[in-house]
């Protein structure tokens, strides 16, 4: 055969550790970020039906799952609340000794190392299931922030490590930055959920948070899926108010927004792999359609490519298993 003048790309393919020489990204442990849902009371292990392997956990339980979290090496995990109280202010949320708080201060008190992040938000402390002050059916932005703002500092007071803002009102990074500072927190960074989008991919979150709103829907604060441009917007705000990492939120389905956030602003990107996309190939292991592991890392690692410096993801336990391997 006469030779041809091509490029055989195939040499660096030849063998695992030549693949593994020249990898561009790399998933790691450090990468993950665990989230868990604390409930009040006592020995209490809820299976969350549409999240195999999620449960809702007492603060007990819950350093159990933490202690064998650290123990494979994460190194951050993510608080969601579900108190038995809620009101249409959302009062748990903020109280000295809401559930949150409480499991903080549990957590710190074992595991004082560990990274520990509050999601501050009201949705799962609202009767009515909204992130905000509800009047008239409208959800009202600045009279939202003020207990948003309760809310981080209660939670840094505690000992949040970091606060997680995800709340989607107009200034929420500001209001909370300047109530951490003023309280003596001006060392607690905020982990913004700067670009969030109304997604039908939060259906499993929601029943395991109990936060579904009760009318209505999320779309006059939470970003239309269609749009890109308006991420750029959102993060730039929370960026000149204070962020100091910037959350994309889905994961999967906005690989093109975390590619966006990652060029342009030079702050830790995290994706959050969110509760459907778990959902979707936990179901589908079960059915023995997907290898369950193959198809995790490959989607994990897809996110780093895009840019991301951090996931959050309900796999975190089972992809630090598989990483030791």
């Amino acid at each position: 055969m006469e030779t041809l003048n091509f490029r055989r790309h195939r040499r660096l393919r030849k063998s695992a550790f030549l693949r593994d020489l020249v990898r561009e990204h790399h998933l790691s442990v450090d990468d993950l970020i665990y989230p868990l849902f604390v409930v009040e009371g006592n020995k209490v292990r809820n299976p969350v039906p549409s999240m195999p392997g999620i449960e809702q956990l007492s603060p007990d339980y819950l350093l159990d799952e933490i202690g064998e979290a650290a123990a494979l090496g994460i190194k951050a995990v993510l608080l969601f609340g579900v108190p038995r109280h809620k009101d249409p202010v959302g009062s748990a949320a903020y109280h000295p000794h809401g559930i949150v708080q409480e499991a903080i201060r549990a957590i710190k008190a074992k595991y004082p190392d560990l990274l520990v992040i509050a999601d501050t938000c009201l949705c799962e402390y609202t009767d009515h299931g909204h992130c905000g002050v509800v009047e008239n059916g409208d959800v009202l932005n600045d009279a939202s922030l003020e207990l948003l703002v309760k809310t981080a500092v209660s939670q840094a007071e505690a000992g949040a490590d970091i606060i997680a803002p995800s709340n989607m009102m107009d200034g929420f990074t500001a209001a909370i930055r300047k109530g951490l500072d003023d309280a003596g927190f001006a060392y607690v960074p905020i982990m913004s959920y700067a670009v969030k989008y109304a997604s039908a991919f939060y259906g499993p979150f929601r029943d395991a948070a109990e936060s579904a709103p009760k009318f209505g829907d999320r779309k006059t604060y939470q970003m239309d899926p269609a749009n890109r441009r308006e991420a750029l917007r959102e993060a730039q705000s929370d960026i000149e108010e204070g962020a100091d990492l910037l959350i994309v939120k889905p994961g999967m389905p906005y690989l093109d927004i975390i590619a966006d956030i990652r060029q342009h602003f030079p702050v830790p990107v995290v994706a959050y792999n969110v509760s459907g996309e778990y959902a979707m190939v936990k179901a589908a292991a079960q059915n023995g359609w997907l290898d369950e592991k193959s198809v995790v890392l490959e989607m994990l690692t897809g996110m780093k490519r895009a840019g991301a410096d951090l996931i959050i993801t309900y796999f975190a336990k089972d992809v630090a298993r598989w990483l030791k391997e």
